[in-house]
C-alpha cells in the first residue's frame, strides 16, 4: 500500500528511478547522481536483491548502505573487471544528461557549437562505451526545452537511430531503458524507438510535461501516474538509506 499525504517529489523520483533496475537480475548498477544512487540502493533492499553496488572507485560493497557512510568493502575491483563486465552486458549505468533528444542521443560535454561553444561541460566521460555496451538510463532533475532538446549539440550516448546506423557491433547490448526526469518517466518502446511518456509524476500534468520538452513526445492515450513509495520503502529512504534527506536538494518541491 502506497502512503498518502507527504510524499515528496524526491521520494517519488527516488522509486522511479529504483524501477529502472526491476528484474534486472545479477548486474552491476552504477548510478550516478543522488537519486539515482537511492534509487539502486532501494531496489537492491527490496524488489532486485541481486544487484551488485561499487563504492565508486574500485571495489565491490557489502548490500546496500545509506547514502554518505562508509561502505563495507567485499572485494577489489580493479578498471580491467569493470571493462570484462561493461563489454559483456552486464551493467546498468544511470548517467546524468545535460540535453537529450527524442532518438535518445545523450549529451554532457557542451552546449553550443562545437567549434565555439557557450559552455564547457564534463566532457563526454563513460558515456559512448557505456551506451553500446549495456543497458543505459538517464536521470535529469531539471526538465526543461533546455534538456529535452529536438538534436544534442553533442552526442555522447548514443541513441537508437546512431547505434542502428553503426551496425552489430554497436546494436548488440545496446538499450536506453529510462528516462527519469522530475516530471515523469520516459522509454523508447514505440516502433520508431523514440521517446515516449511512460508516466507523469503525481501532481504533474501531461501538458506540463508538454510544454517542458522541446520536441514532440509520444504520448498514449492513457498515460498513468507513477507510483509512489511503500510503506517499507518509505521507511527505507527516510530512516535507513538517507535520513540527511539530501534527496531534497537535487529535486525540489
Amino acid at each position: 500500500m502506497t502512503p498518502e499525504g507527504d510524499v515528496t517529489r524526491a521520494e517519488i523520483c527516488a522509486v522511479a528511478c529504483a524501477e529502472v533496475w526491476r528484474d534486472a537480475g545479477e548486474v552491476l548498477a552504477s548510478p550516478f547522481g543522488t537519486i539515482p544512487s537511492l534509487g539502486a540502493r532501494l531496489a537492491l533492499r527490496t524488489f532486485s536483491p541481486d544487484l551488485v553496488l561499487t563504492d565508486g572507485e574500485a571495489a565491490l560493497i557489502v548490500g546496500a548502505p545509506p547514502l554518505g557512510a562508509e561502505p563495507v568493502r567485499e572485494a577489489a575491483m580493479p578498471f580491467r573487471t569493470v571493462f570484462d563486465l561493461l563489454w559483456s552486458g552486464r551493467r546498468h549505468v544511470m548517467m546524468m544528461a545535460s540535453q537529450i533528444d527524442r532518438q535518445g542521443n545523450q549529451n554532457l560535454s557542451v552546449i553550443g557549437d562545437w567549434a565555439r561553444p557557450k559552455t564547457q561541460l564534463v566532457g563526454v566521460r563513460g558515456a559512448p562505451g557505456n551506451s553500446v555496451n549495456h543497458p543505459t538510463s538517464y536521470w535529469v532533475p531539471d526538465h526543461s526545452p533546455r534538456s529535452f532538446v529536438e538534436q544534442v549539440d553533442m552526442v555522447a550516448g548514443v541513441g537508437y537511430r546512431r547505434a542502428a546506423g553503426a551496425g552489430p557491433g554497436a546494436t548488440r547490448f545496446h538499450h536506453v531503458h529510462r528516462v527519469v526526469s522530475n516530471l515523469g518517466v520516459f522509454d523508447f518502446e514505440t516502433p520508431e524507438r523514440v521517446m515516449r511518456l511512460r508516466s507523469v509524476h503525481p501532481g504533474v500534468t501531461v501538458g506540463e510535461v508538454r510544454a517542458a520538452t522541446g520536441f514532440e513526445l509520444v504520448v498514449p492515450d492513457d498515460v498513468p501516474e507513477s507510483r509512489g513509495p511503500t510503506a517499507d520503502e518509505l521507511e527505507l529512504l527516510r530512516n535507513v538509506l538517507d535520513p540527511a534527506a539530501t534527496r531534497d536538494r537535487e529535486v525540489k518541491g
